[in-house]
């Protein structure tokens, strides 16, 4: 069941009991069937003569092109079609890709070593390629929205080429020989190997580019290294992906074909997994089906752990969230608890920092204000709204962005009824748009408040914490304290140890948290349905990097 309760830009006053009410009991949708298939009858031996993957990736893709991209759904479709120099297993953990074994002396000089591998057009797949493509990520007239990827990496030369002020020739990455690929950091990061698992850093066909252009990514021009290759794409409507013969382990893949269908209404997600038409739904499930999917589907219904972060984004160099009192205001006020278990309802935690508790490092940040009762909350947040000029007689008016989804809606309609009983003067204009648009007004700073997730580029803190540095591409609310950045300037110093990097992050996440440059919401749990005949789609990934190379279809 579909809730209309908002038009693209409505103002939205309800009671809390009321919208809570709405999402939680009074619309749990019966229509799931009861004669959901029993994994009981799968032989996960026995293969299905049609080898084919129906699953849903919620929106059209922004590209193809790996380095004009920064979202989930492009990453999803990026890892079928392109391998980096590094690869993750079924538990999230990383492996070799096309790089075969790596190693440094000292967390600086890394060195690769490539497999023979090939492009779809049966070019080989060389060092070089990689030279050319970590240059094109850092190069300004690209315009990568990762660009700052491998400023974070701390590669020699990144930041200087980021900034146009040097050539991207002096970018610290050298072809050895064509199966030698050399990188230099300025830096120690001893996780630099995971970092390469990100789609940003995935190597382009540079003889594709540099004859078609920005139509290089057309079906009838794209040339990948990956498992899969473009066979046919019709916008807002599907993507389909076909085995690629080049690929070096292609003997070892059994999927034929992908259908990536841009569906952004988990509504009506979870209604075509039903009718058959999808065998893996959008890890976004219905907050009013849960319960009912779960009875009636079992173990179809799958809710595994995730890196992911939702929050709110301030736009903190724009009236009214420039002033920190106001953004601390909003979120002592917001009540997490009550998104997070009632809202959502289906795993998901309060959020009181951006890192995930469940990341490697286990950094813990617990402010105070944490442990005050609500009535305290609330009393400090009028407390500032007051000191900053907002009142009865002067309401403190703003506009919510958020991409169209069900969950998003939900999520935003429910907060601003939060924020309204609790402190009564606030007006909020709630506005969505579909993703390119929304992409491209946070991008360009149009906006006052946005929703946002984040989620690990690689298992580690730096993967959140980065975004949010003063010079990460990323940084759209453009937070910036210096103290925050030398913070993170210092994690990766010559002899810092594990446990003094993790206190490092935990006085990172408190500074964020005093500025209050986010507002933190919940940790994700990543719930979907997955047919019982699909064998292969890992279920304890909490980077959820789903491989189709992995995948195989029991006879059913």
């Amino acid at each position: 069941m579909t809730h209309n309760i908002l038009s693209p830009r409505t103002a939205v006053f309800l009671p809390t009991a009321l919208v809570l009410a709405m999402f939680i009991t009074g619309c749990s949708d019966n229509t799931a069937s009861n004669n959901a298939s029993s994994s009981a009858n799968i032989d996960p031996n026995v293969l299905a003569d049609t080898q084919e993957l129906v699953i849903n990736n919620m929106t059209e893709p922004e590209s193809l092109d790996p380095h004009k991209v920064s979202g989930v759904p492009e990453s999803n479709i990026g890892r079928q079609l392109f391998e980096g120099l590094t690869n993750t297993d079924a538990d999230g953990k990383t492996i070799p890709g096309i790089a075969t074994e790596w190693e440094s002396p000292d967390n600086k000089v890394w060195t690769f070593t490539l497999r023979d591998a090939k492009w779809s057009n049966g070019d080989p797949v060389t060092a070089q390629d990689f030279v050319y493509s970590m240059r094109r990520l850092v190069d300004p007239e690209t315009a990568s929205p990762y660009s700052s990827y491998l400023v974070d990496a701390k590669v020699i030369g990144a930041d200087k080429i980021v900034e146009g002020a040097a050539g991207i020739e002096t970018l610290g990455v050298k072809a050895i020989d064509d199966k030698t690929l050399q990188v230099t950091l300025s830096e120690p990061v001893p996780y630099f190997p995971d970092m390469l698992i990100h789609n940003s850093v995935k190597p382009v066909h540079q003889k594709t580019i540099e004859a078609f252009g920005d139509k290089w990514t057309d079906p009838a021009n794209i040339v990948v290294n990956g498992p899969y290759k473009v066979s046919k794409w019709k916008i807002n409507d599907e993507l389909v992906l076909t085995r690629n013969p080049s690929y070096y382990d292609d003997a070892n893949t059994t999927l034929n074909t992908i259908t990536i269908l841009p569906i952004p209404s988990s509504t009506t997600d979870v209604a075509r997994y039903q009718a058959g038409e999808i065998d893996v739904t959008h890890n976004e499930i219905p907050t009013e089906q849960f319960a009912s999917l779960k009875e009636t589907n079992g173990d179809e219904l799958r809710v595994s752990p995730s890196l992911c972060t939702y929050y709110y984004e301030f736009n903190t160099v724009k009236p009214p969230f420039d002033n920190p009192k106001i953004r601390r205001a909003l979120a002592l006020a917001l009540d997490r608890d009550t998104i997070a278990d009632k809202v959502m309802g289906q795993g998901q935690t309060a959020a009181y920092q951006l890192t995930p508790t469940a990341a490697n490092g286990k950094v813990t940040n617990n402010p105070e204000w944490s442990t005050w009762d609500k009535e305290k909350r609330i009393a400090e947040a009028k407390k500032l709204l007051n000191e900053a000029g907002y009142n009865e007689s002067n309401p403190l008016a703003f506009e919510l962005l958020y991409n169209t989804n069900d969950n998003h809606k939900k999520v935003a309609v429910a907060a601003t009824s939060l924020w309204t009983q609790a402190l009564g003067f606030v007006d909020v204009t709630l506005t969505n748009k579909e993703w390119k648009t929304y992409l491209d007004t946070r991008r360009n700073g149009n906006y006052q408040i946005a929703r946002a997730g984040w989620c690990a580029d690689y298992n580690e803190p730096s993967a959140f914490l980065n975004i949010v540095k003063s010079d990460n591409s990323g940084n759209y609310g453009k937070y910036a304290n210096a103290n925050f950045d030398s913070l993170m300037a210092q994690t990766l110093k010559a002899g810092v140890t594990p446990e003094q990097r993790a206190s490092l992050y935990q006085k990172a996440e408190a500074q964020l948290d005093q500025d209050m440059g986010l507002l933190n919401i919940y940790h994700y749990v990543s719930p979907r349905l997955v047919k019982p005949y699909v064998i292969g789609f890992s279920k304890s990934d909490p980077l959820d990097n789903w491989q189709g190379k992995d995948i195989s279809i029991a006879k059913h």
